[in-house]
């Protein structure tokens, strides 16, 4: 599919290390080669509030919508996963100068939903916009979905039926040609809020589950187990609506699962992709995981990308066959295992030596390839470092001192293939209040991310 050239991307952005508390605010950032402020934040709009967590975000209207005349993308929603507030913001009266439309307050959300620690939003065919939930007010685990007016933005109630939430929530995809929705569960928000403890895996708090809902009926017909799918988070299917199948990533185990529906109407999943770990020295423990944090499918279905946070390296699978995925590029952008750093790589069963430091521009990035997304023609790949706060402290300090950084990758369409940018670097570090940390990024004009075909 090709679409206009991206020339401005949102990003949702928080200070940490500014020696005084900030507002997280949204960043947007000139990406047209042709422009004088090339590589640069044209613009912050602040939050009104400290203490948000902005994440994720979401359109007010689809694709599927576009014939409709009286529709437009024209609001882009900020959820917050510490707060549970929810943003809506006007970026279409100045795409380049967002401003605040509404603020949705978490006591709305927790009176008439229940829910909070806010994540995925996705609108939805009829109008309305659907937020997905990781716990309850109070922080335990409830995977259920807000329900917002996509005019109004009230908050309308829960999209699943009365006590049918999930034990665990994260992100979810929908296929109406095929009624259902898949959805995926990281942990509750008491369990990763401060930080990764490894004994809550041993005492089963992270996820390992991927839930099938009925999407007419909104409820869950099963539940999937996984087989080396420790927190399954982001979940894609493919694009193309008529298709049954699609993917998750499940970060602890790395492993890319692929998730089909059967002959007979059920739905199964089975590994297709594994990154295995490295056996390290002077780390948190004795084996470092690639940490898959994020995946993306390009618009015609061809290529599959996902990042190693810890490892540090983004990939390109070929995937015209799903069930067996073809690596056809990689590229190291940092991470933990880097030469000359604290991590000693002991046993390696993919590279030979630990990768050189990433230097773009006269700065070294620190932390490793998180967020990305996919220009419309897919020969562009932006990349941001930052993961979550608390984590980002916790597994790369250097983040929270020194911000994090958005890099745009060359990619090879025809044989498959990655290349960095020698002269792209936003480098958040060098924001007004401080080091700043960069998370999701959006287009005006839609991505690969957040468009649903119905």
């Amino acid at each position: 599919m090709k679409g206009p050239r991206e020339e401005i991307v949102y990003l949702p952005c928080i200070y940490r290390n500014t020696g005084t508390e900030a507002p997280d605010y949204l960043a947007t950032v000139d990406v047209d080669p042709k422009s004088p402020h090339y590589c640069q934040v044209i613009h912050r709009l602040p939050m009104p509030n400290l203490k948000d967590e902005l994440h994720h975000s979401g359109w007010n209207t689809c694709s599927s919508c576009f014939g409709d005349s009286t529709k437009s993308r024209n609001k882009l929603m900020l959820p917050c996963i510490m707060s549970s507030r929810i943003y809506v913001v006007d970026v279409g009266s100045d795409p380049r100068a967002p401003k605040l439309h509404k603020v949705i307050e978490a006591e709305d959300i927790h009176a008439k939903c229940g829910l909070g620690y806010l994540h995925t939003s996705h609108c939805l065919a009829s109008g309305e916009v659907m937020i997905s939930s990781l716990g309850d007010p109070k922080g335990n685990g409830k995977g259920g979905f807000v329900l917002l007016d996509g005019e109004t933005f009230e908050v309308k109630g829960t999209w699943e039926q009365p006590g049918g939430a999930a034990p665990m929530g994260y992100d979810f995809w929908y296929q109406p040609r095929h009624n259902v929705m898949i959805s995926t569960e990281w942990a509750a928000p008491n369990v990763f809020g401060d930080g990764f403890n490894p004994a809550d895996v041993e005492a089963g708090l992270y996820g390992s589950h991927i839930h099938v809902w009925d999407w007419q009926r909104h409820k869950i017909v099963q539940t999937l187990p996984l087989q080396d799918g420790l927190i399954p988070l982001e979940v894609r299917f493919l694009h193309n609506p008529d298709a049954a199948q699609g993917f998750v990533g499940c970060a602890l185990s790395s492993t890319i699962q692929r998730f089909y529906k059967n002959q007979g109407g059920t739905w199964s999943v089975e590994k297709v992709i594994q990154v295995p770990p490295k056996k390290v020295k002077g780390w948190l423990l004795p084996e470092m995981p690639g940490l898959i944090t994020d995946i993306l499918l390009s618009l015609d279905d061809r290529f599959l990308y996902f990042s190693n946070w810890l490892h540090g390296d983004l990939r390109q699978y070929d995937i015209s066959d799903p069930q067996r995925p073809r690596l056809t590029g990689q590229l190291f952008l940092g991470g933990s295992i880097v030469k000359g750093g604290p991590v000693q790589v002991l046993k390696d069963q993919e590279l030979k030596s630990q990768p050189e430091p990433l230097v773009v521009k006269g700065k070294r990035v620190p932390g490793g390839p998180q967020m990305i997304q996919l220009s419309l023609d897919g020969k562009r790949l932006y990349v941001t470092t930052s993961l979550y706060s608390a984590w980002d402290k916790q597994f790369y300090p250097d983040l929270i001192r020194e911000g994090s950084v958005m890099l745009q990758i060359d990619v090879d369409t025809i044989k498959g293939g990655l290349k960095l940018n020698p002269n792209f670097l936003v480098d958040f570090g060098k924001e007004p209040l401080g080091p700043a940390l960069a998370h999701e990024l959006r287009y005006p004009g839609g991505d690969c991310s957040s468009d649903i075909w119905l």
